[in-house]
């Protein structure tokens, strides 16, 4: 049934999706410590991928790729934990924009891990990707924002969750080939949940009942990003799909104003199109090859 469906609307759904995910995990977060509400979202991930894993009948990694995904996992977790944590401190808008910068920081990481070079031209499109989101996040007030979020710690934590991101990708490049996509997505979903077990196990079991619907919803609709992602990049080039991959921005302005409120300023727009045209300037020079050796999306949202 899914080959009917263009590949670009199966893209536009998985970002959807992401962003809706995201929007629960700020809502729960509200009243609950965000630490206890990401450990749930991990653990029903897990057992939602292992039971994929499990009718799939997908062998176990080798020793050495099983440290490697622990090791992985143990990064996609803290980028995870950073970037819900950026959602309870800025607006939803604002976080999103800040998780495009992970795109700009695949080519610094490579040229760090890998010794790739960078080109001049990638370097030039990073700066001015950098300035964008200097001018997204520095230059205007978001109406409706966390009115206890510490604003700076935000920022910071949010391109730190960028920078792990990146690792995370480049990281892939090393096993290219070596394990498919169901492997990776279990274990980015079940080192994370036993790294996070003692803060799921300080829910109080009341309050664990009372959420358990919305955290299932927005465990499943993690799970529904890679399995979208996986049908869209399948079918047509990166190069296609990328921009579709920006419109997380039109669903957090929406999802921020109808659900808390939030009013950015026009500055972050302006911004944000700085920010994203700088990625696909640096995806078209050198990532889309990135990506296909990754078999990852284009475009490094986290979720």
């Amino acid at each position: 049934m899914t080959n009917r469906i263009p590949p670009m609307m199966i893209a536009a759904g998985a970002v959807a999706c992401g962003s809706v995910m995201d929007a629960i995990i700020k809502h729960l977060a509200v009243e609950t410590p965000v630490m206890q509400v990401v450990a749930w979202r991990y653990i029903l991930g897990a057992a939602f991928t292992l039971s994929l894993v499990a009718i799939r009948r997908k062998p176990l990694p080798n020793l050495a790729g099983i440290r490697f995904h622990t090791l992985r996992g143990l990064i996609v977790g803290a980028t995870g934990i950073c970037f819900f944590y950026t959602l309870t401190q800025l607006a939803l808008s604002e976080a999103t924009v800040l998780i495009f910068a992970a795109a700009l920081m695949i080519a610094p990481v490579a040229r760090i891990l890998l010794k790739e070079k960078i080109s001049a031209f990638t370097a030039i499109a990073t700066l001015i990707g950098f300035a964008g989101i200097a001018i997204a996040t520095l230059t205007g007030e978001t109406m409706g924002a966390p009115p206890e979020g510490n604003r700076l710690m935000g920022l910071v934590i949010g391109l730190m969750s960028s920078v792990l991101y990146a690792i995370g990708v480049v990281m892939l490049r090393k096993r290219t080939g070596q394990e498919d996509s169901i492997t990776i997505v279990a274990f980015s979903n079940t080192i994370p949940a036993i790294l996070l077990l003692p803060f799921a196990f300080a829910m109080p079991m009341q309050e664990l009942r009372a959420m358990l619907t919305l955290l299932g919803i927005a465990s499943l609709l993690g799970v529904g990003i890679w399995w979208l992602m996986t049908l869209a990049y399948a079918r047509a080039p990166a190069q296609k799909l990328a921009p579709i991959e920006y419109t997380a921005l039109i669903w957090a302005t929406i999802l921020g104003w109808t659900m808390f409120n939030e009013r950015p300023h026009w500055t972050l727009y302006a911004g944000a199109v700085v920010v994203i045209l700088a990625c696909l300037a640096v995806a078209f020079e050198t990532r889309f090859t990135t990506r296909r050796e990754a078999k990852t999306p284009a475009s490094d949202i986290v979720h």
